[in-house]
């Protein structure tokens, strides 16, 4: 089993910030995955599998959080959770085009 440990960091776009919906993509996604995925705001680090633990970041918009996977898929893991961050949990409407 690999240790493997990637590590990114993102920031919440959408306007509502970290609530309950974005939070439930975030596990649903993790979930998918068999590493280890943590999220962290100023030390303070969380399962990304746990809704609850999740909503106690209290993550508003323009927050920076860390990203860390640990495991055999921690590379993949951190990839997704990347694109799901960048995309505003879907609630950014749609795109503009530059």
């Amino acid at each position: 089993m690999s240790t493997e440990s990637i590590t990114a960091t993102v920031t919440v776009l959408n306007p509502q910030g970290l609530h309950a919906r974005p939070a439930d993509l975030i596990v649903r996604l993790a979930n998918q995955f068999q590493c280890q995925v943590e999220i962290g705001k100023e030390g303070e680090w969380v399962d990304a599998k746990s809704i609850l633990s999740l909503l106690t970041l209290g993550a508003a918009q323009g927050t920076e959080l860390g990203l860390q996977a640990t495991g055999p898929d921690a590379a993949d893991a951190v990839a997704a959770m990347k694109t799901l961050f960048t995309e505003g949990f879907n609630e950014l409407g749609e795109p503009i085009d530059a």
